[in-house]
């Protein structure tokens, strides 16, 4: 029995975050079944199974056995936070963060793995300094970022260049990706199976890189990074811990472009940002 078109995306999906997770020996799917030669899959050391993280925008709550937080509960029984899929993120073995960005750059290739590659004109992949302290991650690319390949570059990227600059700094000082790399159809919000598809080349760049700080633009890509479901309203203007990095999540520059009276409220979250930088070193 062959499986339908959306069945083999999702499972594609799963297989390509299991992968990146830490489960080796993975086979391929193509046309509904496992590509033919490939081994079976294979327990990585410690003989235990890896599961893959979703959570969030995922549509699920696993968590990997090689990013698992600490489940300390305090005294009230609270539980501890949800865990972020940056918590189990690992960089290609590489002498710098340049290198490891080429390598995660040469896996992807001409991705073709969920169907926002049907209609894309450039892979955006990132952009800016491999080595920068501070992180930005977008939701994806749109029209002007699809064409010339690289994020934020239209509108509401000419505004984040500006809020970059009013903090000091230049585009080339820090880093600029998106949770997707390809433009999804008419500028909509990237889908579940597209995002575990793609995201785990995000958590790569983010290892790679190792910023102090990443801001998160928006709901999905607070959710993604953060492995939650709440939304930018409540999670803006605080910073949360993920995978060692300190998370702000805070508006889209596309929603100060509609809603300028916002921007008081991002530069605010940005003070944040600027102050932690600086008690860091």
């Amino acid at each position: 029995m062959r499986l339908r078109s959306d069945d083999l995306r999702a499972m594609r999906a799963r297989l390509e975050w299991l992968r990146l997770a830490g489960v080796e020996g993975l086979a391929a799917v193509r046309g509904g079944s496992p590509a033919a030669g490939s081994d079976p899959a294979r327990l990585p050391s410690g003989g235990r199974p890896v599961a893959a993280v979703q959570v969030g925008l995922f549509g699920g709550e696993e968590a990997s056995q090689a990013s698992r937080r600490k489940e300390a509960r305090g005294r009230g029984g609270v539980a501890s936070e949800p865990m972020s899929p940056l918590d189990g993120a690992r960089a290609p073995d590489a002498p710098d963060g340049a290198a490891a960005l080429r390598l995660i750059r040469e896996e992807i290739g001409d991705c073709r793995r969920c169907r926002l590659s049907e209609k894309r004109t450039n892979i955006v992949f990132g952009v800016g300094n491999p080595g920068a302290r501070l992180m930005f991650v977008g939701e994806g690319p749109g029209v002007d970022e699809d064409r010339q390949g690289e994020p934020f570059v239209g509108r509401a990227g000419q505004l984040l260049t500006k809020i970059i600059e009013s903090m000091g700094m230049a585009r080339e000082d820090v880093y600029i990706a998106n949770i997707v790399k390809c433009r999804p159809p008419e500028n909509r919000t990237p889908l579940p199976d597209e995002i575990a598809t793609c995201s785990p080349f995000l958590f790569q760049q983010a290892a790679a890189i190792r910023p102090r700080v990443i801001v998160c633009l928006g709901t999905p890509a607070a959710q993604t990074v953060l492995g939650t479901k709440a939304t930018i309203t409540h999670l803006r203007g605080t910073f949360r811990e993920a995978g060692g990095i300190q998370v702000m999540p805070t508006f889209h520059p596309a929603y100060l472009l509609r809603n300028p009276a916002a921007k008081k409220e991002v530069w605010e979250d940005m003070k944040k940002v600027m102050a932690l930088l600086k008690a860091a070193g």
